[in-house]
C-alpha cells in the first residue's frame, strides 16, 4: 500500500503566501499537484513566487487579499472560485506579532494582532467553508496556529491570546462543519527559522532562547511539509478538529 500524497486536480488557497511559511506551503502543495491560489497584500512578491512555481512545473495564480478587511476576504474567495471553479484546500496562514510586556500593550498593538490572526482567520475560513458546503464536496481547512496558543510566552501576550483563540475556532468549526465533509484542523508550529526571524536567532537573545529548546535547535520550514500534505489530502479523512504541535517537543516541556 502506497501513501504518497497526490493532490492533482485539487485547488488550494494559501493566505499570507508572500513570504515565510506561507510561501513554503504554497510550493509544497504545488509540487504535490495542486493548483495553488496565492493570496496576500504584497502581490509583487506573489508574482515572484508564481514564477518559481511555474518554473518547477506547477500552477499558481495571484490574488490580492487583506484578511483584516471582510469585503476583501469575500471578494478574494469569490474570485478564486470563479477563476478556478472550486476550493478544496485552505491553508489559513496569515499572521503577525507584536512584542511587548502586557503592561505596555497598546490598543493599536492589540488590534493589529487580533485583526489579522483571529478576525482575519475566522472570516477567511467562514467564506471558504461556505463555498465548500455549497458545492457539497469534501474540503480541508488547515489553520496555522502556534505553540504560543498552547503555552504562555513572555512579552507575547496578545499573540498567545490570538493563537489560543484560533485553536478554539478550529475545534468549533470542525464540530459544525464535519457534516458537510469539511475537515478543520490546526498546525501549531514551534520556533521555525524564516527570513523574518533569522537575524534574531543569530543574536544574543536568539541564542539564549535556543538554549531552552528540547534539542537546542530551530525548525526549518520544510519540517512542516509532511504534516501539511497529510492534512491537505484524503489520507486525513478521519482527522477532524485536531490541534497538532510541530515543535520538536517544546509544548511538552
Amino acid at each position: 500500500m502506497s501513501y504518497e500524497i497526490d493532490l492533482s486536480g485539487k485547488v488550494a488557497l494559501v493566505t499570507g503566501a508572500s513570504s515565510g511559511l506561507g510561501a513554503r506551503f504554497a510550493k509544497v502543495l504545488a509540487q504535490a499537484g495542486a493548483t495553488v491560489a496565492l493570496a496576500a497584500r504584497r502581490t509583487e512578491r506573489l508574482k515572484e513566487l508564481r514564477a518559481e512555481i511555474d518554473a518547477e512545473g506547477g500552477e499558481a495564480h495571484v490574488y490580492g487579499l487583506d484578511v483584516t478587511d471582510v469585503q476583501s476576504v469575500q471578494a478574494c474567495v469569490a474570485q478564486v472560485e470563479s477563476d478556478l471553479k472550486k476550493i478544496d484546500i485552505l491553508v489559513n496562514n496569515s499572521g503577525v506579532s507584536a512584542q511587548a510586556r502586557a503592561f505596555d500593550v497598546t490598543e493599536e498593538d492589540y488590534d493589529y494582532v487580533m485583526n489579522t490572526n483571529l478576525k482575519g482567520a475566522f472570516f477567511v475560513a467562514q467564506q471558504v467553508g461556505k463555498v465548500m458546503a455549497e458545492r457539497k464536496t469534501p474540503g480541508r481547512i488547515i489553520n496555522i496556529a502556534s505553540v504560543a496558543g498552547m503555552r504562555a510566552l513572555s512579552q507575547l501576550s496578545v499573540y498567545c491570546i490570538s493563537k489560543a483563540a484560533v485553536i478554539a475556532m478550529t475545534k468549533s468549526m470542525a464540530l459544525e462543519w464535519g457534516r458537510y465533509g469539511i475537515n478543520v484542523n490546526a498546525i501549531c508550529p514551534g520556533y521555525i527559522e524564516t527570513e523574518i526571524n533569522s537575524a534574531y536567532f543569530k543574536g544574543e537573545g536568539g541564542q539564549k532562547l535556543l538554549g531552552i529548546l528540547p534539542r537546542r535547535r530551530l525548525g526549518q520550514p520544510e519540517d512542516l511539509d509532511g504534516l501539511m500534505l497529510l492534512l491537505a489530502s484524503e489520507a486525513s479523512g478521519f482527522v477532524n478538529g485536531a490541534v497538532i504541535a510541530a515543535d520538536d517537543g517544546l509544548s511538552v516541556t
